[in-house]
């Protein structure tokens, strides 16, 4: 492990740092950035780390460079080992020091590597913090020590953590879990089964090749063989959990995929009357049937941008109840601790179901509908995607339509809306649209991509 200027700027985005490895990140970058984040934590007057990972083939490599990079600036360091990202979160917590690093991709590739990472109280690093964090990196005016190196195994504390937290009725639910083969292997089944619920477990086993299918339960498409599952079992509800374990997709009993947005929905109505304050938030990429629920309870919604590290920070400053986003980050900020674990919320869902006679899809009746489509990704280069997203918008200015500019371009119509961003973790233009007939919204998905491709050309 060495020092090494040979870094690609490109792996610094807008929430954390990721890229491929070796290409990316490897031993030397690793070390580095360890370097880096110690001599910057220091200089903000912190002397300790905590830091965790997650179950890829790179993980243990990658980890032990960067520990090695703080500890040589002087800055101790809490190895966590193998853990969710969920648990490493909650160590930062119960050990009272916000400070830290996770490896971890997340739902990206088998092949794909980072580090989501926090500096202090202001929770993980983001946007321009992110960017000043990669300056001082390839400044490499780095401080020298020798730190200490002890463990910590957060796992009991993590349990406690959610018999504190739930409260089941007395329908007993029957879920199947779908871990992909991710990071939630090291502790979900046992989470689930120390409540008093039916578990069926598929793709249990820790697998970081992915074999079964990429890690994302947000693209519906990675979730077949959960609903072949659910409806062969007879089961109340799926959830599937990404790779790192702070994200769920949920299937209903009818094998249906439910979105996050409508996820939320059912978690709104439930707590509405149980929590002081009256606001919920979402991020731009959410249906408008959230919104014209949220308006029909009499609440205060707030749409806001993409990306966990935002709305989550959002959610606890503001001190909302709930909020999450379409990607299956969600932040219980009742009786949980306002952080994204796709367990945990989960769990909620059963909760819910286990003092009701209703299944899942009964539980969004007389929801307003609309058509959209998933969330579309158009394959672009980093240096090239947010130029075309200044495109989009002189585009939606010069026809005068109504839009908003706080996450990309999101362009609202009478009968819909339309929105292209710029991915903040890889190379892609994201796109939504959602109308109110199948027509319009051909017509949105026609125009907006036909100007993407030209752009993106």
């Amino acid at each position: 492990m060495n020092l090494t200027k040979n870094i690609n700027k490109y792996i610094f985005r807008g929430y954390d740092i990721r890229g491929v490895y070796p290409t990316d990140l490897n031993s030397d970058v690793a070390y580095t950035i360890g370097k880096s984040f110690g001599s910057y934590v220091k200089r903000l007057g912190k002397n300790k780390a905590v830091v965790g990972m997650d179950n890829r083939y790179s993980s243990l490599e990658l980890k032990s460079a960067l520990v090695n990079g703080i500890l040589d600036t002087g800055i101790d360091v809490i190895d966590l080992g193998l853990v969710t990202t969920p648990m490493y979160y909650y160590a930062c917590i119960k050990l009272n020091n916000p400070t830290g690093v996770m490896v971890t991709a997340s739902h990206n590739p088998k092949d794909d590597n980072g580090f989501k990472f926090a500096f202090d109280e202001r929770g993980n690093a983001r946007g321009k913090m992110i960017e000043e964090f990669r300056d001082f990196t390839f400044k490499q005016d780095f401080e020298s020590g020798k730190g200490n190196l002890t463990t910590y195994n957060i796992h009991d504390d993590y349990i406690l953590l959610f018999k504190k937290s739930l409260d089941f009725g007395t329908r007993k639910i029957k879920v199947v879990l779908d871990l992909g083969n991710g990071t939630t292997s090291v502790i979900a089944k046992e989470l689930y089964e120390m409540f008093p619920i039916d578990v069926e477990v598929i793709f249990g086993d820790s697998n970081p090749e992915f074999p079964n299918h990429h890690p994302d339960p947000c693209v519906e498409s990675n979730l077949e063989s959960l609903k072949k599952k659910v409806l062969e079992t007879k089961a109340d509800l799926g959830i599937g959990f990404d790779g790192d374990g702070d994200r769920l997709g949920v299937i209903d009993e009818q094998g249906n995929y439910i979105a996050t947005d409508k996820y939320m929905i059912i978690i709104i109505r439930d707590i509405i009357n149980k929590v002081k304050e009256k606001k919920f938030l979402y991020d731009v990429k959410c249906t408008k049937a959230l919104s014209d629920e949220i308006k029909k309870l009499g609440a205060e919604e707030i749409c806001y941008r993409t990306g966990n590290s935002y709305t989550k920070a959002k959610v606890k400053d503001d001190n909302i109840p709930f909020g999450g986003e379409l990607s299956g980050h969600v932040y219980f900020n009742d009786r949980w601790p306002c952080f994204d674990s796709g367990l945990y919320a989960g769990l909620r869902l059963i909760e819910i179901l286990s003092k009701t006679d209703k299944n899942v899809s009964e539980l969004l009746n007389g929801i307003n509908h609309y058509y959209s489509t998933e969330e579309l990704k158009f394959k672009s280069q980093d240096d090239k995607k947010f130029l075309i997203v200044d495109k989009i918008r002189e585009y939606v200015e010069s026809k005068n339509y109504d839009f908003l500019t706080i996450d990309g371009v999101r362009v609202n119509f009478d009968y819909g809306w339309a929105l292209v961003r710029a991915s903040n973790t890889g190379p892609n233009i994201t796109a939504r649209f959602e109308a109110k007939t199948l027509e319009e919204l051909d017509n949105l998905v026609t125009e907006f991509t036909n100007l993407i491709n030209m752009y993106n050309s």
